[in-house]
């Protein structure tokens, strides 16, 4: 495993960089996009070199704001924004028809990211991802409550609130992150896009799969999703974050996915 150089500058965000650590293997390439406060090589390492899911070229993005990436504060880290700046570095890491893999937050932007720029994406696997607006909740866990903050409150030391309630695991990661890079995605998340994802998601002409918990009971909508050809598979014995709580049953559900199995 190593850390690519590599790195596209972002007009709008003053040249700020979007860094990745890379997999060699074989093309088309695989991009893996992490989640709100995450970041893709802790959340995705172990199932990337997976027997399953190994010898693809693999980038493991971190977006703006968050891991080893910039954390340029002028940048407004809009669902739009998030794909439009992945975009310009994929592009320039030639990236081309890859398989996305994206998690939570990530998986909006790719959503985003598949419907604005159809050229750099052939297959979407969306893993437990917002499809639809999440009203702001204080004292909740997650975007809803990230976002129940201004900004003002939450540089102030609404951050720290949500510190304690992220707990160790997510805390481990999401203090990488910029606090307005933090907050700005977290709203922006909350609030969706217009048209929403799921109806971008719907919209989308390539193979696309939906993994949840499985605990978590029917996704809704799920008929309407399997109508337009997207596959939603639940993944046994994890939470939200599926790859880390079974690796197992994250890697054969997403080698299912990015293989024919699942298409419609």
């Amino acid at each position: 495993m190593r850390r690519a150089d590599r790195a596209q500058r972002h007009r709008d965000a003053g040249g700020s960089r979007i860094r990745w650590v890379e997999l060699p293997g074989q093309e088309p390439p695989r991009v893996y996009v992490h989640g709100l406060g995450a970041t893709s090589p802790a959340y995705f390492a172990e199932v990337a070199v997976h027997p399953l899911l190994a010898g693809r070229r693999s980038l493991l993005v971190d977006l703006l704001g968050h891991g080893i990436s910039d954390r340029p504060t002028e940048f407004d880290y809009t669902l739009e924004s998030h794909a439009d700046a992945l975009a310009a570095a994929l592009t320039g890491a030639g990236v081309v028809g890859a398989e996305l893999v994206a998690h939570s937050m990530g998986g909006s932007v790719a959503v985003v990211l598949a419907a604005r720029h159809p050229r750099l994406v052939s297959r979407l696997v969306v893993v437990d991802g917002n499809l639809d607006p999440v009203p702001p909740a204080l004292g909740s866990a997650g975007s809803g409550g990230i976002a129940a903050y201004s900004e003002e409150e939450f540089l102030a030391g609404g951050w720290e609130e949500v510190r304690d309630r992220a707990g160790s695991l997510w805390w481990s990661t999401m203090r990488l992150a910029g606090r307005e890079a933090l907050h700005r995605s977290a709203v922006h998340l909350a609030r969706g896009t217009v048209p929403t994802m799921r109806e971008l998601l719907l919209d989308l002409r390539i193979p696309r799969t939906y993994l949840l918990p499985e605990a978590d009971g029917p996704l809704p909508g799920t008929d309407v999703l399997t109508a337009a050809g997207v596959a939603v598979v639940p993944v046994p014995d994890c939470g939200h974050n599926i790859m880390l709580d079974n690796p197992e049953g994250f890697a054969r559900a997403t080698a299912q996915a990015l293989s024919d199995g699942f298409r419609r």
